[in-house]
């Protein structure tokens, strides 16, 4: 026995060995029970940093717990690897994605081989390889023809300098985070996948998840958010011709209440009356700019402008003026609510802000009502009875609802309905660094489909992004081609997929990387479902919802023969750091590494500041939080390893 431990030799050695008898090798053996540990595969951003080693060290702790308990075990990597940080890099350094992306798999491969994890790296795969990405473009097709993909005109930030469109995130106080320029809002055509078809599927399957944790499977259940409520409408004249304004509520038992409803900006009443005020149609305009996450919405100040149209309240006959508010999104349901202020807390404050009547329609008992100040019981309506409300006053909940609806229904002006806050997936990125669109646009045929024989459309590899719009829109040799159907010049579709799509399947492709002729094979019976997935909270909605509904899909084409991708959900708590940036008057924040800034501190040893060691001027402390690539304050496990 050697009398001092030297951890370099023996790792060594002891990796060495693994890869000449391929130890951690999956392969398929009948009748030995099977363990399929996955813990969620990284962004290629460069280098790993801590919350990687954590997460990746649970998975390999179970997966070697069990296979010495006798189970065939399979442990997998691969790389998320299209997306926007990618193009990003590339602006600044000058390279293609493609490059770059490459190189930091080589990087993190092998910084990922020599922490000794109990990886099958035989299944490794990238996403942006076509051998990947073609199978994203075979079920596009298929999800086509079961019209579970379609095509229409959906909002979208455009940034005028740059001629791009901007997620979300990149709009920064109604300005593109690299120019600095208002955003529009603008309506293009886009690709949407149709979940919502599943949506009673997904959330009741919900219940059958016992391995899933309580705040995750919450969180889906209100992101699918089923809402049952009155479909309603308010006459209105307008220019000589009738019309109805159609809202959706959950509380019809106070529809007696309404004294004001509010559309969205992108509303048609809205764009009418902002043609003849040029005072709304500023404010439109200001509407348009904003957020359109409903988490901003939430937040917000809510604004509102009155537009002078007026509708009719369709069981009373009161004229009931029409207003646009910042708060109200043309996305959901009609892209207009009817406004309650007395027993609807946001409400209550727009009227108060805005002088508009508050009235009682709902009484608790031995509960005084006042205008002054909301009180929680106003919303209640376990206790709540019908006042002032006529015919339907002394009604519980229910029972009022049941009752108005009738009565509507039998006008001809409302149904009860279901509605669901999950919407379609709009799956269109006007961005290069990701899947091609499997479509051609031709002038005879219309939108035809890339036959399956000429499946991958590959992705050019050498484009440098400038900001400047889509780089496929500037690329003949990829742009140009003969239309499928007809044969005459035509154009591809330069959209690209949204790289959810990437991970919403990749866990089936590891049990069968090596398959070229078909998406799936039989090794996926035999491995799935996913026995631990492990991974960060931050995607308890979209990436395990996208996933869920994916497997679903490939279910009801033959593709697989299971219900739900994973039966056992760990999300591990979050690694933190210190975040530090600087902040120009217009553009993006930028992120400085902790290794890359001084903190300075006083003769008592108090804190006093920060500065970047390059150029010594001062850097903004944005408090502790999870360690990010996007916010670059990851610990490379470099100097430990």
């Amino acid at each position: 026995m050697q009398n001092k431990y030297n951890a370099h030799a023996i790792e060594r050695e002891a990796q060495q060995y693994w890869e000449d008898q391929r130890s951690f090798r999956a392969v398929e053996t009948p009748g030995k029970p099977k363990y399929y540990c996955l813990s969620m595969f990284p962004y290629p951003s460069g280098k790993l940093h801590m919350g990687h080693v954590r997460n990746y060290t649970i998975g390999d702790a179970l997966t070697r717990y069990h296979r010495m308990r006798g189970c065939n075990v399979l442990q997998p990597m691969g790389w998320d690897a299209f997306g926007l940080p990618a193009e990003n890099a590339a602006m600044a350094n000058h390279v293609p994605p493609a490059q770059w992306t490459r190189d930091n798999i080589a990087y993190m491969k092998k910084q990922l081989v020599s922490l000794g994890f109990a990886i099958d790296w035989e299944r490794e795969l990238a996403t942006c390889s076509p051998d990947y990405y073609r199978w994203n473009q075979w079920l596009f097709l298929r999800m086509l023809e079961q019209g579970l993909v379609y095509k229409k005109t959906g909002t979208v930030n455009w940034d005028p300098v740059d001629q791009t469109v901007l997620a979300n995130e990149q709009v920064i106080d109604g300005r593109g985070w690299r120019t600095g320029a208002l955003i529009e809002k603008r309506e293009i055509p886009m690709y949407y996948m149709a979940i919502t078809r599943y949506a009673d599927e997904l959330l009741a399957a919900l219940d059958r998840l016992p391995g899933w944790p309580e705040r995750v499977k919450t969180m889906q259940a209100n992101w699918i958010g089923r809402s049952y409520g009155v479909r309603f409408a308010f006459p209105y004249t307008l220019a000589g011709s009738d019309a109805k304004l159609w809202v959706f509520t959950t509380r019809a038992d106070t529809i007696m209440g309404v004294t004001f409803c509010v559309v969205a900006a992108e509303h048609p009443l809205a764009t009418h009356a902002a043609k003849h005020n040029a005072g709304l149609a500023r404010f439109v305009d200001e509407c348009k700019r904003g957020s359109v996450m409903e988490a901003d919405v939430a937040t917000m100040e809510k604004k509102g402008m009155p537009t002078g149209i007026f509708v009719t309240h369709p069981l009373t006959g009161e004229k009931i003026e029409v207003w646009v508010g910042n708060y109200v999104l043309m996305g959901y349901g009609e892209g207009a609510v009817m406004g309650v202020p007395g027993h609807d807390e946001r409400d209550f404050h727009f009227a108060r802000q805005h002088g508009l009547r508050i009235a009682q329609v709902i009484d608790v008992a031995g509960r005084p009502f006042s205008t002054d100040a909301w009180q929680e019981w106003y919303a209640d309506k376990e206790n709540g009875r019908c006042v002032h409300s006529g015919k339907y006053d002394g009604l519980a909940y229910a029972q009022a609802v049941d009752a108005i609806a009738a009565d509507l229904e039998a006008m001809g002006l409302g149904e009860k309905q279901v509605l669901w806050r999950l919407r379609d997936w709009g799956i269109s990125r006007q961005r290069y660094w990701g899947t091609p669109i499997p479509l051609v646009h031709c002038g005879a045929c219309g939108d035809v489909p890339v036959p399956d024989a000429e499946l991958p459309v590959v992705l050019p590899e050498d484009c440098v992004p400038d900001g400047s719009g889509n780089s496929l829109n500037r690329r003949a040799d990829f742009l140009n081609c003969p239309c499928p159907q007809c044969g005459k010049p035509a154009q591809r579709e330069t959209d690209t997929m949204d790289t959810f799509v990437d991970s919403s399947w990749y866990y089936t492709r590891f049990a069968c990387a090596d398959q070229n002729n078909a998406m799936v094979d039989a090794r996926v019976k035999y491995w799935l479902p996913v026995d631990q997935y492990i991974g960060g909270i931050e995607h308890a909605i979209l990436h395990l919802l996208y996933s869920r509904f994916w497997t679903k899909v490939m279910r009801d084409l033959g593709l697989v023969q299971l219900d739900e991708p994973f039966t056992n959900l760990l999300t591990q708590g979050m690694v933190l750091n210190e975040t530090f940036f600087r902040k120009p008057d217009a553009g993006r924040i930028t992120y400085y590494n902790p290794a890359e800034v001084e903190i300075e501190v006083d003769a008592r040893g108090s804190r006093t500041g920060a500065r970047l060691k390059a150029d010594g001027l001062p850097v903004e402390s944005g408090g502790i939080g999870t360690m990010s690539k996007s916010k670059n304050n990851g610990v490379d496990p470099q100097s430990l390893i």
